[in-house]
């Protein structure tokens, strides 16, 4: 395997991860109208993603330096390209993670409706703007000669690539739902269970749909073979399906890694349609920008993967650490005050 295939593969994982980690993030975000029946409802599912959603956004911080460490060609043309696209959802992102901060710096209702909703919507969009500019780099673009963007906006839209960002909400969305389903408990634990019954068929069925669509444009517009981009389809849908067995049979445990699952095989059937290009070009398939056009030299390859090597053990072992922190389920409740529960081991009154 050379260093660029490597690197290529590597993004491809770093995206996996974003996806399975960001994407139960985003759907909590995206459930909060619809199974919090109040804002003790609310505050709960917020507090569930609350020590551990801004780590999960080192992902996408790690995937964009890597890309262009290892393909600067490849981020100029995005970043310029699809400047617009990833404009809004830097602003999504920063509006969610202010929602995060400041909907409980006021108790007043508007105060907290505003950033309630501002985090909705965030939830939404970015999910959605993601889904568009990845499958639209498979899709086609229109690139010139020296592979420079020569589209606008409007062009990273088309109906497979609108396809493939409802595709990301819904798989988020149903993710987001089994998620919740091992951290919460009660009523609200009922509500997200049978949120993740409703959401289990429409995922499966778009996200099927997209999966065949991308190993059709694969062949069609990326002269791809049928083998490999099918087997990641393949296991999606099926992983998707076991996914929504287990919502039914109500194993939380089970749903939720057969989500995460789909959400690493969407993105590997992504990755797989799109090799050995980075992007495709359309109308003018001639101009699309391949690996080796757009990766770095050996030396650079070479200096950035022993820096990965050392890093990347530590960025995953201390996740791991803090979602095993973090693993209790939350029951809603206030916590008792320090000097009541000082008290009550005592088995007595503190001394006042």
């Amino acid at each position: 395997m050379t260093l660029q295939l490597l690197w290529f593969c590597v993004l491809a994982a770093l995206w996996s991860g974003y996806f399975v980690l960001e994407g139960f993030d985003f759907g909590v975000g995206m459930l909060l109208p619809f199974v919090g029946r109040g804002e003790r409802d609310r505050a709960v599912m917020l507090e569930s993603i609350g020590p551990v959603w801004d780590g999960n956004e080192v992902w996408l911080v790690v995937a964009g330096a890597a890309t262009f460490a290892a393909f600067p060609v490849w981020y100029a043309t995005m970043f310029s390209g699809f400047y617009l696209a990833l404009l809004l959802i830097l602003v999504f992102l920063i509006f969610r993670a202010v929602g995060f901060e400041w909907r409980t710096k006021s108790d007043h209702a508007r105060w907290r409706t505003f950033w309630t909703t501002t985090t909705i919507a965030a939830s939404f969009a970015v999910p959605f703007l993601w889904g568009v500019a990845l499958a639209s780099l498979l899709g086609g673009v229109p690139l010139d000669s020296n592979g420079d963007y020569a589209g606008n906006l409007v062009d990273l839209f088309s109906l497979y690539s609108v396809t493939a960002g409802i595709a990301v909400v819904l798989l988020f969305a149903f993710h987001g739902a089994t998620f919740l389903t091992l951290r919460t408990s009660g009523a609200l634990c009922e509500r997200v269970a049978r949120a993740a019954r409703l959401l289990a068929v429409p995922a499966a069925v778009v996200v099927t749909g997209f999966g065949v669509w991308t190993v059709a444009i694969a062949v069609d517009r990326n002269d791809k073979d049928v083998f490999p981009p099918i087997l990641p389809a393949v296991l999606a849908v099926a992983a998707l399906v076991g996914a929504a067995l287990a919502a039914y049979r109500r194993r939380s445990g089970w749903s939720f890694a057969a989500t995460a699952a789909a959400a690493i095989l969407i993105v590997a059937t992504l990755f797989t349609s799109l090799y050995p290009r980075v992007i495709v070009s359309r109308p003018n398939f001639g101009n699309s920008l391949s690996v080796s056009d757009a990766a770095s030299s050996h030396y650079a390859l070479v200096a950035i993967s022993i820096v990965a090597l050392i890093l990347m053990p530590v960025v995953v072992l201390y996740q791991l650490w803090t979602y095993y922190v973090f693993r209790a389920r939350l029951t809603g409740e206030e916590p008792e005050p320090p000097l009541k529960l000082v008290s009550g081991r005592a088995g007595g009154t503190p001394a006042g």
